[in-house]
């Protein structure tokens, strides 16, 4: 039996071991791609285009917070699909499934990004408002403190992890965490609703980020009349896990 990934307690237990890292999916040689290089995967009149390293937006390290994908889905099934998060998931070789996020719950799940002009970043957890000083696990010298263990302010309960270089504050210099999602994110998402038969919509998910030990995923998209609710096939693309 499946059973769906808790982000969560995902994050805290990375976080704690100081192991997430960027991570992207790569086509199988054996995958259909189109030209550019994006798998694709068709059934029941509906394509399905999916690229697992096109993000290029704010903030740059998304992939060490999140799995992105963008995706394009064109229909031609003669019939009204539903487009929903809900209905997209990845599979790990776990048999986890990481779920795709609708931009807000990001928000809602406390997950923040660590940017600047630095040449570097960190993820964090934390949720609220206020400063705070506490401390937690980091594999660098983070904030006041050094080694495993360090401490300095925040912003927010949570758990902060790697600081980065920063040219005037010095190296793993501490800011307050971007909260997520950005506009970026939010004007680059893929819109829900429905799309009717010879339309195309383009835009990116997020998924539950995919750990270092899945050595491949599948996306798997459920196929749903949006007049009926029925569900009318599956798309399914798998990937290789790259860190």
């Amino acid at each position: 039996m499946r059973t769906r990934a808790s982000w969560p307690v995902l994050a805290a237990l990375l976080l704690a071991a100081g192991c997430v890292s960027q991570t992207t999916l790569q086509p199988l040689p054996t995958t259909p791609t189109t030209q550019a290089g994006s798998a694709v995967s068709e059934a029941e009149g509906v394509r399905l285009v999916a690229d697992g390293d096109a993000w290029r937006g704010t903030p740059s390290n998304l992939e060490n917070i999140v799995t992105p994908v963008q995706v394009r889905i064109e229909n031609q099934s003669g019939r009204a699909l539903r487009i929903d998060y809900d209905h997209f998931v990845l599979v790990g070789a776990s048999r986890f499934e990481y779920a795709a996020l609708a931009p807000f719950e990001l928000r809602e799940e406390g997950l923040s990004a660590v940017g600047g002009s630095g040449g570097g970043g960190s993820v964090a957890l934390g949720v609220g408002i206020g400063s705070w000083w506490g401390w937690g696990p980091s594999p660098f010298r983070s904030g006041y403190g050094w080694g495993r263990w360090g401490w300095g302010p925040g912003w927010g309960p949570g758990w902060y992890g790697p600081g980065w270089y920063d040219p005037f504050y010095g190296p793993y210099a501490w800011r307050p965490p971007e909260p997520l999602p950005t506009r970026d994110m939010v004007r680059r998402s893929l819109p829900e609703g429905t799309l009717e038969t010879g339309g195309t919509v383009t835009g990116f998910l997020y998924f539950q980020n995919v750990s270092e030990r899945e050595g491949h995923v599948t996306l798997q998209a459920s196929l749903v009349d949006a007049r009926t609710g029925e569900q009318f096939g599956t798309l399914s693309i798998p990937f290789v896990v790259r860190s």
